[in-house]
């Protein structure tokens, strides 16, 4: 369909549900140059339950959601254009969702460092360990979530803003059900440290600081390709500090960065749910990872052919 003499005037929009092919709503005098994000908020006037982060709009009832920003006379509709809506359910700001499953973890592991009552056996009540690794893992834990918590206040740009308000009851149940699962092992009166003593510790401490380092580099990196406000997309490549240059190599280092934390997580603490919970959410990161990487190659036709997803040569 050809946009007949668009420039001249306005144009009718005509929105449908996705399902039912039902009209739900008729927009007349709608600028050529109007966004779809400016058509949802129109929309949102005449239909106040869906606001403008529930709507999905469409072109085809089975299509992909156009994005917030296509402009209406770059689409291929005619002189009354036909547009589908589906709604995507309660949202949630990507902030709070983070905020939300990122502090669970950090005072659920706190609780049982501490042996609050009823978690163990009362003669354990508020009682320390004897073991300093056990105040190793407490301080890095800590600091892995703290770190987390910054990085979404003041280092993380979303291009999507919200996300399906039932993932908060997801997430928060597989963060916050490891940590409790995790610190109540390493807490445990009857923790035993690991086999090779403070020489494995120290290897794993080693390991997980500069894992944590590289993340946040990062993470740093990432923020820095994309403006304040803006949805652009570039290619990231290795800056002046050593820690990205495994860009070379990894469309997610990130992801790297943190499966080689928990990795030395896990062999600090020699803890059997932590080792689980490495894997888990190596599995995680990997259909993440392999994700992005598709997106990248789809995306840019100059993409770096040398790299893999999240684990160099390998994955």
């Amino acid at each position: 369909l050809k946009w007949h003499n668009r420039s001249e005037g306005m144009s009718g929009v005509e929105i449908l549900d996705a399902k039912t092919k039902d009209k739900l709503c008729f927009l007349d005098k709608v600028e050529p140059n109007a966004t779809i994000g400016e058509i949802k908020s129109m929309f949102h006037k005449s239909h106040p339950q869906w606001y403008p982060a529930r709507q999905s709009i469409r072109l085809d009832p089975k299509g992909k959601s156009l994005k917030d920003e296509d402009v209406l006379q770059h689409l291929p509709v005619g002189t009354t254009a036909t547009f589908y809506f589906r709604d995507l359910g309660a949202q949630i700001s990507w902030v709070t969702v983070f905020l939300t499953e990122y502090t669970g973890p950090l005072v659920i592991y706190l609780l049982f460092y501490f042996r609050v009552p009823f978690i163990y056996p009362p003669k354990y009540d508020f009682t320390t360990s004897k073991h300093w690794v056990v105040h190793l893992a407490c301080m890095c834990h800590s600091f892995h979530y703290v770190k987390r918590l910054l990085e979404t206040l003041f280092v993380h740009r979303f291009s999507h803003g919200t996300m399906p308000l039932r993932n908060i009851f997801k997430n928060c149940t597989y963060y916050w059900g490891f940590a409790a699962w995790m610190a109540y092992y390493i807490n445990h009166p009857l923790y035993t440290p690991p086999i090779y003593g403070e020489q494995q510790i120290r290897i794993a401490l080693i390991i997980f600081l500069f894992c944590q380092i590289g993340n946040f580099s990062i993470h740093i990196a990432l923020r820095n390709l994309r403006p304040p406000g803006s949805k652009t997309r570039k290619i990231p490549y290795p800056t002046k500090n050593p820690f990205t240059w495994i860009f070379l190599l990894v469309s997610c280092p990130n992801y790297t960065y943190e499966l080689g934390s928990w990795l030395g997580f896990t062999l600090m603490t020699q803890c059997l749910p932590v080792a689980f919970f490495t894997l888990v959410g190596f599995i995680q990161m990997t259909v993440w990872a392999k994700g992005k990487h598709r997106s990248y190659l789809k995306e840019f036709r100059d993409y770096p052919p040398l790299r893999s997803p999240i684990l160099p040569f390998i994955l």
